[in-house]
C-alpha cells in the first residue's frame, strides 16, 4: 500500500506546515503589537463662544447726555465720555484721566471748569459774594446733611445719601480718603472733593 503511506505522510507534513505557519503568524502579531506605540490623538480645547463681557458705567457731570452706558471690556474713560455725547464746552477734561481703564459699575464724573470769581465779576457786590464763598466753612463729611452734601460738585442726592448711611453705620470719617469705602465714589471723585470738604 505505497499509495496510502505517501498520502498520509503528505497529510501529516501539510498539517505540520500549517501549524508552524499559524504559530509564526501568532508570534509576529504579538511582536508587532508590542513594538507599535499607541498614538494618542491630541484633544483640542473647546473654544468659548461667550461674548466678551460688557461694562455698565454711569457718566455724569459736564457731558451732553449723562446716563448709564454699556461699553466693551477694556474701554477707557474717554470711550465713556464719547458715548455720553462728548464733553460740554464748560468741561474741565484736564482734571480727568481719559486714559484710565473702566471697571464695571463705576461712575465717571466729568468736572466743570471753575471760574475765577474776582476776575470774571462785573456787577457791584460780586466781589463780596466771591469773598463770602471763599471764606465759607467747608462741610464736614461726619456731620453735613444730605442737602449740604448734595450741593457739592459731582455729588447728587443718591451719593449724598450713601455718605450719610455709611457714617451712620461705620462712624465719623477720619479722613477724606475714607470716602473710597462709600459705594459709587472712586479716586477721581475723592480728588475733586479733597479741598472742598473736611472729615
Amino acid at each position: 500500500m505505497p499509495f496510502d503511506v505517501s498520502r498520509s505522510t503528505a497529510l501529516v507534513a501539510g498539517s505540520l506546515v500549517l501549524a508552524v505557519l499559524a504559530l509564526a503568524g501568532h508570534r509576529l502579531a504579538q511582536t508587532g503589537a508590542a513594538t507599535t506605540p499607541e498614538v494618542a490623538v491630541p484633544l483640542e480645547p473647546v473654544r468659548s463662544t461667550r461674548a466678551r463681557p460688557r461694562l455698565v458705567v454711569h457718566v455724569v457731570g459736564a457731558v451732553r447726555r449723562p446716563g448709564l452706558y454699556r461699553l466693551r471690556d477694556g474701554a477707557r474713560v474717554a470711550d465713556a465720555v464719547a458715548r455720553a455725547g462728548g464733553a460740554t464746552p464748560g468741561a474741565e477734561l484736564a482734571a480727568l484721566n481719559l486714559a484710565a481703564p473702566l471697571v464695571d459699575g463705576v461712575q465717571v464724573l466729568v468736572p466743570t471748569r471753575v471760574r475765577s470769581g474776582g476776575a470774571a465779576s462785573t456787577g457791584p457786590g460780586s466781589a463780596t459774594t466771591a469773598g463770602a464763598r471763599a471764606t465759607a466753612p467747608k462741610p464736614s463729611l461726619s456731620s453735613a446733611t444730605v442737602e449740604e452734601l448734595d450741593g457739592l460738585p459731582g455729588v447728587g442726592p443718591i451719593t449724598a445719601q450713601r455718605i450719610v448711611e455709611y457714617r451712620t453705620e461705620h462712624g465719623p470719617f477720619a479722613s477724606v480718603d475714607d470716602l473710597d469705602a462709600v459705594p459709587g465714589i472712586g479716586p477721581t471723585r475723592i480728588e475733586q472733593l479733597r479741598d472742598l470738604v473736611t472729615p
